[in-house]
């Protein structure tokens, strides 16, 4: 295939030679204005023509195994450089090559042999640009890592400091079940974001001999599925994975980062990983303790006693968010509906506890 193109390069610079030759012998400079006299056609230009054409095809014949040659060392040597070295010489080929394009206007009308002057313009640029930038090779390879470690180095303008558009989602926030009720509220924004590895140890908890951890793991999945299914938020299966971290609460904080997201838990622990990660955390028990309803020393609320304090006399009430709320000589009253007075409030870790005392001796009805 190689040898046939050489061939009909061959026959067309032999039938243009013969073109010129006859131009020649009538007394027609080779690179003369054109003139009628040029354009005539006779026998003797057609003759000098096929003469030149079959010339051409005969010396690209007895070059074209020498050339073949030559082009296949050339593209052998050339695969056998580094690839540094062949983006040096492109990179040089390529200025020099412009440079050449940015000068042909200023010579595009010289006459004479200057016609010849911009190919030998683009032939002479494009070597020195080749041979400067391979002899540059390695101060131009040290001068690109220095700019990529500048703008690694550069501090990136953080587009969501206010607002982090991913929420990650932890196993237990899943399995509690109230991230999918905070979701129908719409007071999350964004998308959340479900690891598949999150999901892999969802499944291994719902495929667990346990029977509790088994119906935790199938209630989590259930949550997802309707967070996917019913809700209108944006969900987002990241498949991605750090296999060089074995830890899921560690790979929560590796994914937050690298997606400047924020975590979703109600796991204490990785709250405070994330905290001295610098990850922002979303934890749904600060939410539930941030909306339940405050109280305060002197109010009255009506309360049911249900069961037994810890101390004698004591009986214990709950409020409709699950606040505990310990009635002083309450036992009395196990079973009944009431109104205390509150006496005080006590912020725990665990949540916040009331204790109050009954407003009447008598049970209310």
């Amino acid at each position: 295939m190689v040898k046939k193109i050489i061939q009909i390069i061959g026959v067309l610079f032999g039938a243009m030679a013969g073109s010129e030759v006859h131009g020649w012998t009538n007394g027609t400079a080779l690179w003369s204005e054109p003139s009628f006299g040029m354009l005539q056609r006779s026998s003797s230009y057609y003759m000098n023509v096929a003469l030149g054409a079959i010339a051409g095809l005969i010396i690209a014949t007895m070059v074209a195994g020498k050339l073949i040659r030559l082009l296949q060392n050339g593209a052998e040597k050339t695969a056998a450089l580094p690839v540094s070295d062949l983006l040096a010489g492109a990179g040089g080929l390529l200025a020099g090559l412009l440079l050449s394009v940015l000068l042909y206007p200023a010579v595009s009308d010289l006459g004479g042999p200057g016609i010849l002057l911009p190919a030998a313009m683009s032939l002479c640029f494009g070597y020195l640009g080749l041979r400067i930038a391979w002899h540059k090779k390695e101060e131009l390879a040290a001068a690109a890592a220095a700019v990529l470690e500048q703008r690694k180095a550069a501090p990136v303008p953080d587009e969501t400091s206010g607002f982090e558009e991913h929420k990650i989602l932890d196993t237990s926030v899943i399995i509690d079940g109230r991230i999918a009720d905070i979701c129908k509220t719409g007071f999350i924004e964004g998308t959340l974001v479900i690891p598949e590895f999150v999901l892999e140890e969802l499944q291994h908890i719902a495929d667990s001999s346990d029977l509790l951890k088994r119906n935790r793991g199938r209630r989590g999945l259930d949550i997802l599925n309707k967070i996917q299914k019913e809700l209108d938020v944006r969900v987002l299966i990241y498949e991605g994975d750090f296999e060089e971290i074995s830890e899921v609460d560690s790979k929560l904080v590796k994914l937050a980062k690298a997606l400047h997201g924020k975590v979703v838990t109600n796991d204490f622990n990785l709250n405070k990983v994330c905290e001295l990660q610098g990850v922002s955390v979303l934890n749904i028990n600060d939410l539930a303790n941030a909306v339940k309803p405050v109280v305060l020393p002197g109010e009255e609320i009506i309360v049911q006693v249900i069961k037994d304090g810890k101390e004698h006399g004591q009986g214990v009430a709950y409020l409709d968010d699950g606040t505990m709320i310990v009635v002083e000589g309450g036992r009395d009253y196990i079973g009944t509906t009431m109104e205390v007075l509150v006496t005080s409030v006590l912020q725990t870790s665990a949540g916040r506890m009331i204790f109050a005392k009954p407003k009447l001796l008598e049970k209310a009805l």
